[in-house]
């Protein structure tokens, strides 16, 4: 399997970590450079653009957004929604409220683009 990460805090970064050591292969992108140099030191693929990671995965492609609800989720889902293609899939891992999750899913899915909301807390 290939997943998008996108947010490698301490949730998204272990998530991805656990997927690198079931060896499926992880794209991941976060504005921190420590986080980037982590995921790849763990031997996964660093992106550093959502354009990029977008670009590295094969289509059809899934990521997975780990990034605080509310007006952080909003713009990472919508910048990451732009280079996506029909079939993509957006999964929110935050704990959005699900208002907010059934509006950005009629949006996306007016794109052709599938969403997912599965929201993930207290820890991996």
């Amino acid at each position: 399997m290939e997943l998008g990460m996108v947010g490698l805090g301490r949730m998204g970064g272990n998530m991805a970590q656990r997927l690198l050591n079931g060896s499926h292969r992880v794209v991941g992108y976060d504005p921190s450079e420590r986080a980037l140099q982590s995921l790849v030191e763990q031997g996964g693929t660093g992106a550093s653009s959502l354009g990029e990671l977008v670009e590295t995965l094969a289509p059809p492609r899934a990521t997975w957004v780990m990034v605080p609800s509310g007006e952080p989720t909003e713009k990472t889902i919508a910048m990451l929604a732009e280079p996506m293609s029909p079939g993509d899939t957006i999964i929110d891992g935050g704990n959005s409220n699900y208002k907010d999750s059934a509006r950005r899913a009629a949006e996306l899915r007016q794109r052709d683009l599938n969403f997912l909301d599965a929201g993930t807390s207290g820890g991996i």
